[in-house]
């Protein structure tokens, strides 16, 4: 079978949403819950997701990391990036991702914030 399975109503936009944009969404969504509630102690964060880190060749470590927290100095903010690629490697179902999404998230505020993750957010579970 060729073309699409469904019609777009849009002519020139696909009806269904892309893994990418579904991901996308589901950052956004944690994301925007835990900046809301640490705004005042955040101050300015930018995030963004990419597909996959940049590992240099001489990496010797087993694993793939699944964000970057890179600190803000002066007027230039904190950034924290999520990796797609590898999170979605690790999660067989939505709810698998949700939940690494929301641990990789809230972890990463803890770091900025320096305090247990449990704090960040309720739902987060150390396992």
């Amino acid at each position: 079978m060729r073309g699409p399975a469904v019609l777009p109503r849009v002519p020139g936009r696909p009806e269904l949403r892309t893994r990418r944009e579904r991901f996308d969404d589901l950052v956004l969504d944690i994301v925007s819950e835990i900046d809301e509630r640490w705004q005042d102690r955040l101050g300015l964060v930018e995030y963004a997701v990419e597909d996959a880190p940049q590992i240099p060749d001489d990496w010797s470590v087993d694993t793939v990391p699944l964000s970057s927290l890179v600190r803000g100095s002066g007027t230039t903010p904190t950034r924290l990036v999520i990796f797609r690629r590898p999170i979605e490697h690790r999660c067989e179902s939505r709810g698998d991702l949700e939940a690494m999404l929301l641990t990789v998230v809230v972890e990463q505020v803890a770091e900025l914030l320096g305090i247990d993750a449990e704090q960040v957010d309720p739902r987060y579970d150390a396992e």
